[in-house]
């Protein structure tokens, strides 16, 4: 695959794992707008992006077809493992901006932010780490 053909791919993979994400959000914050119910949110919506993400980045990016639950129980442990970092980004870069502004919109453009910088960490992190090719 060609280096813009994988940053093209990769960013539309990206964008609809943050759509599902924010999507899942709001429709946790449309049944209930309290503060407990805002960090239920940021959990939902996390969970939905990273499974969605895992699905199409272990097919389409690293062009992975191992099968069994056993390669998908390592991989997916290791793939969430690599994000445990990049989701703090985030989660971070979310809550900084509903805690300032308490906005939806603001809330929605530190998640993006945080999501952007987040992702290009974990293509590098999930390259090494969850996707290499076997070490002889």
């Amino acid at each position: 695959m060609k280096p813009h053909e994988l940053i093209l791919r990769y960013a539309a993979f990206a964008a609809l794992a943050t759509f599902a994400n924010l999507a899942t959000q709001r429709v946790v914050l449309r049944l209930d707008d309290s503060d407990y119910a805002f960090y239920l949110a940021v959990v939902a919506g996390t969970a939905i992006g990273l499974v969605l993400k895992y699905i199409l980045d272990k097919r389409w990016i690293y062009l992975d077809t191992s099968e069994g639950v056993a390669a998908h129980r390592k991989k997916f442990s290791l793939y969430t493992l690599t994000g445990v970092f990049t989701t703090a980004i985030f989660w971070g870069a979310e809550t900084s901006a509903w805690l300032i502004w308490h906005t939806e919109f603001m809330r929605e453009t530190g998640a993006i932010s945080g999501l952007i910088v987040g992702y290009v960490i974990k293509y590098k992190l999930d390259q090494k780490y969850v996707f290499s090719a076997p070490r002889s």
